[in-house]
């Protein structure tokens, strides 16, 4: 079984993408953004037009930028109560020595939007060294652009400097206008801002003086919810691919669109995610999908086409099942990850193990559909750490009716206690199988190989160590009960394990989540 371990090749810069991939080979993606509501099979051969013939994301009419502007907190509804204390501490520690500092980026962002920002983080005027000198316990990482890690009271500070983006290079390498009449301190902001990903997460907050800093636009685009590139997405997103995930991500989260430029830059440039390292991967698909938002996310990485790149499988599934891109309803699939996000926050994320486990629950049971007491008993079984006597005498007590709209679930029918304990093996060894598949480069690659105009890829970015540790959360079906692992107890859920990866945290969300997608209260109710 071949399990990640890195990538193994690099791409010189003026070479086209495609020329770089090994055993990839990409088909046009229909059109999802102006495309009616209608179903094709497999893959349009429509192409799309240059996203640098469109205007109205990033820079519009002739490159000129937004105007300019300023909005004082209150305006806004911020207040310094809202930043944590560790920040403060960071942010006093920087201002006390003359430097100017300000809040930038995703938090100045959610600050706006009322929700409770993953992190905050520092911009400020000195340089790094001057940051380290200034608290005992800072680290400075990053090659190509460096930051500091400031540690105040357990919590991680990141640092960045103006200076930083100057020595790194990092210059402005395309045309906008400027308002006349500048200040030098709006100049360097406003250069600075042109390095951000994208507009909304341009802002920058001086908490001092009580100002946010709006050079392009990002408090319109927060209020028309869209997410558009700062500069020209077919530049923006081929100098750094990560942005690409990082929009999916973002937008889920949010609830928010994309400009329409910056939707075919996503498109036209979807491929190009695999020049990044495969940790990278894991990284921006664990935050889509641990922080409360999977459902969302994994709705617009099929809208988009990269689901198909990233978790062909998972593709595969919905073009047989008939779920077009822009479609509105759900399968099972979705509610699985829809009713893990209910216990799921930016602050209180799930193990990556969790996911990973559902997508191979999934898998096995869509491979080969089952009834539904089979899935309860499996179920419950890693519940109780592989107590599977119980778990088979709840299951065939269930009264409640299970969801009939999954064509992963058979009709129900008699089962006495041997026959139901052998369909739960049998569906263990499924699971694993299913597991070993997504995690091995020849079965990924045959994934979708139904689909002759999808695209290719061996891609497979679940590393070792992960798919060790879904074994793990599995392997008590098989072996049954252990003397030392004790089944978790009450309906409450220790967040903080469950980010960790507890074993019985893990066990007990990801059957929680099974039994409310197979069993839904309203659908008992009804």
């Amino acid at each position: 079984m071949a399990i990640s371990s890195g990538f193994g090749f690099s791409c010189r810069p003026n070479l086209h993408f495609c020329h770089c991939f090994r055993k990839v080979r990409f088909g046009s993606v229909a059109d999802v953004i102006d495309e009616p509501d209608t179903f094709f099979k497999g893959y349009s051969n429509r192409n799309f037009d240059s996203v640098s013939s469109f205007n109205d994301g990033g820079f519009d009419d002739g490159n000129k930028a937004p105007v300019w502007k300023r909005f004082t907190s209150k305006e806004l509804g911020i207040t310094n109560g809202l930043i944590p204390r560790p920040t403060r501490l960071v942010l006093e520690g920087l201002k006390r020595k003359g430097y100017k500092v300000y809040l930038v980026g995703g938090c100045v962002r959610d600050l706006i939007l009322k929700q409770k920002p993953k992190d905050f983080d520092v911009l400020t005027s000195a340089e790094l060294k001057e940051v380290a000198r200034t608290f005992s316990q800072c680290l400075t990482v990053g090659r190509r652009f460096p930051i500091c890690h400031v540690t105040v009271d357990g919590t991680i500070v990141e640092v960045s400097s103006f200076s930083t983006s100057v020595r790194s290079g990092r210059a402005v390498r395309f045309d906008v206008e400027r308002p006349l009449g500048y200040e030098k301190e709006d100049y360097i902001r406003w250069r600075n801002c042109l390095e951000r990903d994208f507009t909304i997460n341009s802002l920058m907050l001086d908490p001092y003086a009580k100002i946010v800093y709006d050079y392009l636009g990002g408090v319109e685009d927060i209020r028309r919810a869209k997410v558009q590139t700062v500069k020209p997405s077919n530049i923006s997103l081929s100098e750094d691919s990560a942005r690409i995930l990082r929009g999916i991500r973002i937008a889920s989260r949010l609830g928010f669109g994309f400009t329409r430029e910056t939707a075919l830059g996503v498109i036209n440039l979807s491929f190009s995610v695999l020049r990044l390292d495969k940790g990278r991967l894991l990284m921006e698909v664990n935050y889509m999908l641990a922080y409360g938002s999977a459902e969302s996310s994994l709705r617009l990485l099929w809208k988009y086409g990269l689901l198909d790149i990233l978790l062909p499988f998972q593709a595969a599934h919905f073009v047989r099942s008939g779920f077009r891109r822009r479609d509105k309803r759900s399968n099972m699939l979705l509610c699985l990850f829809s009713h893990m996000d209910k216990f799921l926050a930016p602050d209180m994320p799930c193990h990556s193990s969790l996911w990973v486990a559902i997508l191979a629950f999934h898998k096995a049971l869509s491979d080969e559909p089952r009834e539904p007491a089979v899935v309860a008993a499996y179920s419950l079984t890693v519940y109780f750490g592989g107590d599977m006597s119980e778990a088979l005498k709840i299951a065939r007590e269930i009264s409640r009716p299970h969801d009939a709209d999954f064509n992963e679930l058979l009709e129900p029918c008699t089962l006495d206690h041997e026959e139901l304990k052998e369909e739960v093996l049998h569906f263990d060894m499924a699971v694993r199988r299913a597991l070993s598949e997504m995690t091995d480069e020849y079965h990924v690659s045959k994934a979708m190989s139904g689909f002759p105009k999808a695209p290719k890829s061996d891609l497979v970015f679940i590393s070792l160590q992960l798919y060790l540790r879904v074994c793990k959360i599995f392997e008590c079906v098989k072996e049954g009960k252990q003397v030392n692992i004790v089944a978790k107890q009450g309906s409450n859920i220790d967040n903080e394990l469950l980010t960790l990866g507890s074993l019985e945290e893990v066990r007990h969300v990801f059957a929680r989540v099974v039994f409310d997608t197979v069993y839904p209260i309203s659908t008992s109710l009804q």
